[in-house]
């Protein structure tokens, strides 16, 4: 089949009306993907952008969008350039951070529900094949990316995957095609280019086949990876079917290779990182501990935590910053340093009020219909709120007299004091007071 023909049969099955973006460096391979793109699009109609990301990391990147403008001129596609500033000091190292602010700005520019074509290839699988060996990742590492995923409630396809570098040279030899060459990538100081100038010529010298070999290994990997994440969904429905949190004691009628599996299949689903091999067993060491015990095990981007018999996953919460305080008229969209909640509250006899919000300073206490006062800590205790979100939670005052307890994240009230109901928000319905159950991810 020819690579005009594959790109054709790529676009043809998208949705029609779907737009179709493609990553567009100016290097050979993305050139070549956008150009069989362009002339595919005459035959399948689709709308077809590109996206250029202008990284700022050396001198030629202005050159690099100036090829990039012409390119897209010449094929009457229109091009979207996105600036990024490249965090070096993210602990990542360069190709890392770069890649991480590559993809936000897919992320800006890219809609949901759209399709965004990027253009590696087959000698790229095989080199991130052997970056993953040589890490001593799993078969998930091993299977290397693949040819067409969900990202983000986006579509991210990869059409020329199966294709040799080789081929795509030959194919732009023939077509004529100019592309700009990324002068980092004769560093071999970068692990990638060490791979691709020096390590994969010597394989491929010895076993000519060795990148097709390889690449055919990324795929059996990636059968195997998705063999697993359907056993790791199975247990996931024994123990309840939320991935957010988990039963210790299920937890521990599982293997030990099926708790690791299981615990980073529950991260993937929540879209939080997955925890080193170190932090993994740190954790799974701690699931014992007595039921008073404060168990917290972080790394970058996530955090496990034992509480009341169950595994909660989580993204590191946020705080309020200390001191903050707001007015409220106890109807208008609340502004906090969370987000907007659109919730209403206001006296049960229609009297008006003023309302400070604020965070919890402890020793609050609230006086409930046919209750009387009760200490704020014991209700959050009886209500089943984890320690570790109490500290985002809002407590709403009259005066000097706290009135109700409000979870900004959801946008709901936990505890209304008597003579104080919720109300109908702007833009919004009463949200009723009372821990509702945990949702999936929580």
């Amino acid at each position: 089949m020819s690579l005009q023909c594959l790109i054709d049969r790529a676009l043809a099955a998208t949705p029609p009306g779907r737009c179709v973006w493609v990553a567009l460096s100016g290097g050979l391979d993305s050139s070549l993907l956008l150009t069989l793109a362009a002339a595919a699009a005459h035959r399948h109609p689709r709308p077809l952008r590109a996206l250029h990301v202008h990284h700022g990391l050396q001198p030629a990147a202005d050159a690099f969008e100036r090829h990039c403008r012409r390119l897209c001129s010449r094929l009457g596609v229109p091009l979207f350039v996105e600036g990024v500033a490249v965090d070096r000091a993210a602990g990542q190292g360069l190709e890392g951070a770069a890649r991480e602010a590559r993809y936000a700005a897919f992320a800006r520019r890219v809609r949901p529900g759209e399709t965004l074509w990027l253009a590696q290839h087959r000698d790229d699988q095989a080199e991130t094949f052997l970056l993953a060996a040589l890490r001593g990742s799993g078969v998930g590492g091993l299977a290397g990316m693949a040819a067409c995923r969900a990202w983000c409630d986006r579509r991210l396809e990869r059409p020329l995957l199966d294709v040799a570098r080789s081929t795509l040279e030959a194919e732009a030899g023939r077509r004529g095609l100019a592309w700009v060459e990324d002068p980092s990538n004769d560093d071999q100081g970068l692990d990638r280019n060490f791979l691709r100038h020096t390590v994969l010529p010597r394989l491929a010298y010895r076993w000519p086949h060795a990148v097709a070999a390889l690449s055919r290994s990324t795929a059996l990997a990636g059968e195997a990876d998705a063999l697993l994440a359907e056993l790791a969904e199975l247990d996931l429905e024994r123990l309840g079917g939320d991935p957010g949190r988990l039963s210790v004691p299920g937890l521990a009628a599982l293997s030990d290779p099926r708790r690791r599996l299981l615990v980073r299949h529950c991260c993937a689903r929540l879209g939080l990182t997955r925890p080193p091999a170190r932090r993994l067993e740190t954790l799974l060491a701690q699931l014992g501990a007595g039921e008073d015990a404060e168990v917290r095990v972080a790394w970058p981007g996530a955090e496990a935590r034992v509480w009341r018999g169950r595994l909660h996953l989580l993204a590191p919460p946020e705080a309020l910053p200390a001191g903050w305080q707001a007015e409220w008229d106890g109807h208008a969209p609340l502004m906090t340093p969370l987000g907007e909640v659109r919730v209403a509250l206001g006296r049960a006899d229609g009297a008006p009020a003023r309302l400070q919000v604020g965070p919890r300073q402890g020793g609050e206490r609230l006086r409930l219909p046919g209750r009387g006062g009760r200490d704020l800590k014991r209700l959050l205790q009886e209500l089943g709120v984890p320690t570790w979100e109490r500290g985002r939670l809002l407590v709403v005052r009259a005066g000097d007299t706290p009135v109700a307890l409000l979870d900004p994240l959801e946008g709901a009230w936990l505890v209304l004091a008597e003579g104080w109901v919720s109300r109908a928000a702007p833009g919004g319905s009463p949200r009723p007071a009372g821990r509702p159950p945990p949702a999936p991810g929580r």
